[in-house]
């Protein structure tokens, strides 16, 4: 982080793209988002006035040239936010392969004053496109002295500059947590995984799931943590000598367990530990001829590249889009060529070729048998990854589990949120794990005071990834009337620590309760809390369990009434959505969604910026696209009501649009949990708990324990890049209590994101980007908020 003194802001406005042209192009095996990033690269090239082209069917039209390279307008790449694939064509092409094709690609360019490139593929596309760069200048001396461009050419166009976005399901790429299209694969594959669990669970059946992933297991390892898989077979990790009867034992175990069905996954490069493949056939014949379990074989196939984009995937590739122009824009003879990536949730810059290098050294590591090296190289993520699914997947017998004799209840606060359940399976497995008994709380504070606790095991929470809402129930009852009752309950069970999942509720829960311990001894021991709400408004945590789930819905609804505005014409629709005060949801929706506007609460609008927005719509009717979409939080004014908007709309666009209002309310908290949210819930869960027993340690003295500190009562958030704990006490002057929202937000600085697609002049500070950074190998303690 930089001084202020030494950096004046940098706005995106000021920054001008006049007289330069930037092509666009999608290559290698196509992922869901592409066309995302394909929007947001058009739109802000022509924003900051550049000329923009699509190069279609990939580096094969770029060899081809005539129509395959074409300008375009704003309305070009309408309508294809929700389209999954590219929309611009990709093939793979031997031609760019060759010297000649290069020469003729670059000839294509040069006629068009083309010389700002952003390629979105994988790394082969991104290698190739760097190779084109370093021979550019050779190129266009042999095009010179074939007489094809006059040497006034050579000089004006002397550089080529090379942005790249990754664009690949596999997310095998180094430097970057999330590619684009990797969070829609996983919800592919957990859109399978669950409708396969219901069919197996009727039959008893085994079922082998193979998913995609040639050279890299994240696929495999996130779907199989997301729903709790028996087994994952990846290359990075092979299994030990004799792991086929390791997994049988499992197997007949967890059956023995009266679990009905067993789930294993395998990457399609999977290998053993001598670097042969293990096919899902093979371990199909094993189980059948060793355990004589009906077992079914399912390969997911292309179905994982497929389908529409999932709001994740909208939001990182338009933010990728806007940065890969900014970079561009930006970019002199002497910078590298670089590819703009997602490092928690800040945009970075990094260099293509150190990238592509670390990719190919985590190949070079598998092919050579250092697995462990492999999976270090694959960055910290994936690591964590693989350690909380060893941690949550199997089960060491009772005589080899460590005995605490500590015990720590689990409870859930607030509303409901997608993810709660992931999270207390986590937090009860790992909790066994460090040896601790583990005590389930339902109905929240509420049930806490009327005794509803019992022991909970590690088979109870079996299947529990997957299941929406909150199994323990959970109420917004706050524990300050119930104080007397909930220590006694935590004396009657001798709680030793607390750990609480839930959204504001349960923040204020525990700010009750540490002010409660000069009264009550009870309430001194260790307490943690984990963020799960939709409305993303609990402060010290960019992200809550159960967000990613609700603007899934929120995107998928609002797909849904674009098509219908686009099937009657002239017509807007007012959306409002959840949240409580906090703009979160309607602001990422809209941005997920291709909204025109959304009206939050935190930042103020009056009757001038609703008549602009009006005659913002009036003017797009008069272009192709005659369809209006306006988010609108449920608190954002108290006045502004969505009836008052509709009905000023309404009135304010006779004759040139009608409007519908849609509320779309508790469904924003139901449903199955997304990957995302799986993911984060078990993680974050499982960290907690092991702070639990860390603060365990500390705090037992003279066979008791005895916690009165501030950090003590600790919330884990994920900040920027990081997990951290903060203690509640220092959260609160970062929290504004009457609106029950921290007073500054990160999410805000996409607004401007927002406006700017949707054609609004804006002022959008980008003073945080442009800093190329260099592919770390991360020190061991680290832990990102990666998901």
């Amino acid at each position: 982080s930089r001084s202020a003194m030494d950096h004046q802001p940098k706005f995106f406005e000021n920054l001008s793209g006049a007289g330069k042209a930037i092509a666009v192009l999608t290559s290698g095996g196509d992922a869901q988002g592409m066309n995302a990033a394909v929007r947001a690269v058009v739109r802000m090239g022509i924003y900051v006035n550049a000329k923009v082209y699509f190069i279609y069917e990939g580096y094969q039209g770029m060899v081809d040239g005539g129509d395959n390279i074409v300008e375009v307008s704003w309305e070009s790449v309408s309508s294809i936010l929700q389209v999954g694939g590219t929309v611009i064509g990709s093939a793979r092409c031997k031609s760019f392969r060759t010297r000649e094709g290069r020469l003729e690609a670059a000839f294509n360019l040069v006629q068009r004053g083309i010389t700002n490139l952003c390629v979105i593929g994988g790394d082969g596309s991104l290698t190739g496109a760097n190779l084109f760069r370093e021979e550019w200048s050779g190129l266009l001396e042999e095009l010179a002295q074939k007489g094809r461009i006059d040497a006034e050419a050579v000089k004006k166009y002397a550089y080529l500059n090379i942005v790249g976005m990754v664009g690949s399901i596999d997310n095998d790429f180094c430097g970057t947590d999330m590619t684009i299209g990797t969070d829609s694969a996983l919800h592919r594959i957990i859109e399978v995984v669950d409708a396969i669990m219901t069919t197996a669970q009727s039959h008893q059946r085994t079922f082998v799931l193979e998913v995609m992933g040639r050279h890299c297991g994240y696929l495999a390892l996130v779907s199989a943590l997301a729903c709790g898989a028996d087994w994952v077979f990846i290359p990075e990790y092979p299994p030990e000598e004799g792991w086929e009867d390791t997994m049988c034992v499992k197997l007949s175990e967890n059956r023995a367990r009266k679990k009905r069905l067993n789930i294993i996954i395998v990457a399609e490069g999977a290998i053993d530990c001598h670097n042969k493949p293990i096919t899902s056939e093979k371990v199909k014949d094993l189980v059948v001829q060793r355990l004589g379990f009906d077992t079914r074989v399912t390969i997911l196939g292309h179905v994982q590249r497929g389908g529409t984009p999932s709001a994740f995937d909208r939001i990182l590739a338009s933010r990728m889009g806007v940065e890969a122009v900014l970079a561009l824009l930006e970019a002199t003879p002497d910078t590298p060529a670089c590819v703009v990536s997602l490092s928690g949730n800040q945009a970075v810059r990094l260099p293509l070729m150190e990238c592509v290098q670390m990719t190919q050294e985590v190949q070079k590591a598998m092919d050579e048998g250092r697995f462990l090296e492999a999976v270090r190289l694959r960055g910290r993520s994936f690591e964590n990854n693989l350690n909380t699914y060893k941690l949550l997947s199997h089960k060491r017998p009772d005589s080899e589990l460590p005995k605490t004799n500590f015990n720590v209840a689990v409870l859930n606060v607030g509303a409901p949120a997608a993810g709660m359940n992931a999270a207390v399976r986590a937090a009860v497995r790992v909790g066994m794990t460090e040896g601790h008994k583990i005590f389930a709380v339902i109905d929240g504070f509420e049930g806490f005071a009327r005794g509803k606790i019992k022991e909970i095991s590690w088979g109870d929470v079996g299947g529990w990834t997957g299941q929406g809402g909150s199994i323990l129930g959970t109420k917004r009852t706050l524990p300050a009337k119930y104080l007397e009752k909930i220590a006694e309950q935590m004396r009657t069970n001798n709680i030793n620590a607390l750990m609480v999942i839930g959204g504001f509720e349960a923040y204020l829960g525990l700010l009750e309760l540490s002010a409660a311990r000069e009264k009550y001894d009870e309430f001194c021991v260790p307490m943690v809390m984990v963020p799960a709400t939709v409305s993303n408004n609990v402060p010290g945590s960019d992200f809550s369990i159960g967000a990613d789930t609700a603007l899934n819905t929120i995107t998928d609804t609002c797909d849904r009434i674009k098509q219908s505005a686009s099937g009657t014409k002239r017509r807007v629709f007012i959306v409002e959505t959840m949240g409580g005060y906090c703009g979160y949801l309607a602001n990422m929706g809209a941005l997920a969604a291709g909204a025109d506007a959304a009206y939050i609460f935190e930042e103020q609008f009056d009757i001038r910026e609703l008549q602009a927005n009006v005659e913002h719509l009036t003017e797009k009717m008069k272009t192709s696209i005659q369809r209006g979409l306006v988010l609108r939080n449920e608190n954002c004014n108290e006045n502004y009501t969505t009836d008052f908007i509709y009905q000023l709309y309404s009135e304010e666009g006779k004759g040139v649009f009608d409007c519908r209002k849609n509320v779309l309310g508790h469904m924003q908290q139901g449903g199955a949990p997304s990957p995302f949210d799986r993911n984060f819930g078990t993680k974050i869960s499982a960290k907690a708990m092991q702070w639990i027993s860390k603060k365990l340690k500390e705090t037992y003295r003279k066979g008791k324990v005895f916690a009165n500190t501030d950090d003590s009562v600790c919330l884990l958030g994920m900040r920027r890049r990081n997990l951290v704990f903060q203690p509640v006490a220092e959260l609160k002057s970062e929290t504004d209590f009457v609106h029950r929202i921290p007073k500054e937000q990160w999410w805000l600085k996409l607004r401007p994101l927002m406006k700017i697609l949707a054609k609004y002049k804006t002022s959008y500070d980008v003073s945080d980007s442009g800093q190329l950074e260099h592919v770390a190998m991360l020190p061991k303690e680290a832990e990102t908020g990666a998901i």
